[in-house]
């Protein structure tokens, strides 16, 4: 008969994926890291593949065979097809007694918070947001990209930057040093040569990411260009931080509004500032706040939540991952 642990957690990605076994006292037990969860481009049985073999070797470290819940938060877990058909992947591992799967944002979110209430606009490659309430209700989006009327993320804003930059090269939009500080970023002596190198695959597509931090470069010296971006993706974060507050009946409450991911996480100035007025604006009592926890333990206080672990288990989880 196996040894079984409390949680599960798993944090995965596009990028890396972590795992963490954590006790009902909020020890934890192991940790893993493992390549990133891409079930769109390989599929969901080899996706699931890559994550056993994280979580393999954390159970093997915890020295455990099972789990009673596995609190599972995926990236691309966008749609509740989706997570159905995940958490159907996941529980035939036989790794719990329970699974549950959610998209990935909710970890952001609940490591942000301190019981399992507000809402998590999350910008890194992409864009999201999710919110909750401590009684189950939820709020998010589809997050499909522009499909479902999404805008930003690193990914967004190159391309947005890379467009303008074009225009203004050829004399078909309004001036902007951007179409100078983008190709320098990569050496090359302006726009023709910089779209012939990613037309012609010279410079891998998976670089436009670079391009996201010369934009902000650009805007914080005044460009009026940059800056009508950077604005924009403004505007879109707080747009739906305001949606999912406003379906979570919580404007009218004090409620925290959690920045995580790569773009929010850094802290622009013009970025930060513009969220910020406007949510004081738009949603008085909204607390915004970045989150710079790792996600595992958001993916780990959903899972003690599931189990009802006491609040000094939650504490002691918290301060595991907050002095790292």
């Amino acid at each position: 008969m196996g040894v079984t642990a409390g949680v599960l957690a798993v944090d995965a990605g596009n990028s890396k994926t972590d795992v963490a076994v954590v006790d009902r006292h909020g020890e934890v037990l192991a940790t893993a890291r493992g390549a990133g969860f891409r079930p769109p481009a390989v599929g969901v049985t080899p996706a699931v593949d890559a994550l056993a073999e994280a979580v393999a070797t954390a159970l093997t470290s915890a020295g455990v065979t099972t789990v009673s819940h596995v609190s599972a938060c995926l990236a691309n877990a966008d749609l509740p097809v989706e997570e159905e058909r995940l958490t159907a992947a996941l529980t035939a591992r036989g790794w719990g007694t329970t699974v549950q799967v959610r998209n990935d944002t909710f970890a952001i979110l609940r490591a942000g918070v301190t019981e399992p209430r507000g809402v998590a606009v999350v910008c890194g490659a992409g864009i999201n947001c999710v919110g909750m309430r401590p009684d189950g209700r939820t709020a998010r989006f589809p997050a499909l990209g522009r499909l479902s009327g999404d805008w930003g993320g690193g990914w967004a804003l190159a391309e947005e930057a890379l467009w303008h930059a074009a225009r203004a090269q050829d004399g078909r939009g309004a001036a902007t040093a951007l179409a100078d500080t983008l190709p320098a970023h990569f050496g090359l002596p302006g726009m023709p040569a910089l779209i012939e190198a990613l037309h012609l695959g010279h410079l891998p597509a998976a670089r436009r990411h670079e391009l996201a931090p010369v934009l902000f470069a650009t805007a914080a010296e005044g460009d009026a260009v940059a800056g009508a971006i950077v604005d924009r993706q403004a505007d879109e974060v707080v747009a739906m931080a305001v949606v999912a507050l406003n379906r979570l009946d919580l404007l009218s409450e004090e409620t925290p509004v959690l920045l995580g991911g790569s773009v929010l996480a850094a802290r622009h100035p013009r970025l930060d500032g513009r969220i910020r007025a406007l949510l004081a604006d738009r949603a008085p009592k909204a607390v915004p706040r970045v989150v710079t926890a790792g996600p595992v333990l958001g993916a780990a206080l959903l899972g003690l939540d599931r189990l009802a672990a006491p609040p000094e288990a939650h504490a002691r989880l918290r301060a595991h991952y907050e002095r790292r």
